[in-house]
């Protein structure tokens, strides 16, 4: 009687538990999905961003912006992968007088196999321009392990910086958030943007995989319920 029961607590544990968890997932998932509808929105509708902050506008809204880019003073993201290559994303401040200077994501370019040898990002002087792109927050790497501040000469190779540090490094104030440069904007790399995180659909594929789980932990109780009443008999 003390082994049936607590294997029958034991299932009941299982199917409980991976239920919740099939919740938990879809929850994620939904909350994917409304984040993925927020970039679509903020993207179809251009506003100029002339010397407001960025804060004044939504995330991943799409906006105009003036200034001059420093090309002699960029940061390397390191660890960022497009289509499985390691690479670099590469920051460009764009000076816009008499707001803080808006650092620009120009895109990604690919590791060159060496950490002495960095790519070439080379901008030469542009002037007065008038870029676009989508605002957005900085990479995270989740854990505190996976940062390191800016190091090195110009351009300085960073993983996950806060701004803070970016600040730090540069010597003067930037606005809190980034700005994506648009994939058909000149200087620029690699650009395929999209709101952060997994696909929603995975997310929901994941929930359906526990409720499955929990649904085997429950048939498994009840095939083994069958055989032990069967056995009695």
């Amino acid at each position: 009687m003390s082994s049936r029961l607590g294997f029958a607590l034991l299932a009941l544990g299982a199917c409980l538990l991976c239920v919740r968890l099939g919740f938990w997932q879809w929850q994620r998932g939904s909350a994917r999905a409304a984040e993925a509808q927020r970039f679509a929105a903020g993207a179809a509708r251009l506003v100029p961003l002339g010397d407001s902050a960025v804060t004044t506008l939504a995330l991943y809204q799409h906006v105009s912006v003036d200034g001059s880019l420093d090309g002699a003073h960029q940061f390397l993201l390191d660890n960022r992968s497009f289509a499985g290559r390691a690479g670099y994303e590469v920051l460009t401040p764009l000076k816009r007088a008499p707001a803080a200077t808006l650092l620009i994501d120009r895109g990604w370019v690919p590791f060159s196999g060496s950490r002495r040898v960095l790519p070439d990002v080379h901008l030469s002087p542009t002037g007065a321009v008038t870029l676009s792109g989508v605002l957005a927050e900085l990479p995270s790497a989740g854990l505190a392990l996976g940062r390191s501040p800016p190091a090195g000469a110009w351009p300085k190779v960073t993983a996950f910086p806060d701004m803070p540090s970016l600040e730090a490094a540069l010597g003067e104030p930037l606005e809190p958030r980034i700005l994506w440069l648009d994939p058909q904007a000149p200087s620029g790399y690699v650009r395929d943007w999209h709101a952060p995180g997994i696909s929603p659909l995975r997310h929901f594929s994941y929930a359906i995989q526990w409720w499955c789980f929990a649904a085997l932990a429950l048939l498994s109780w009840t095939v083994m319920t069958l055989r032990a009443k069967a056995g009695r008999a």
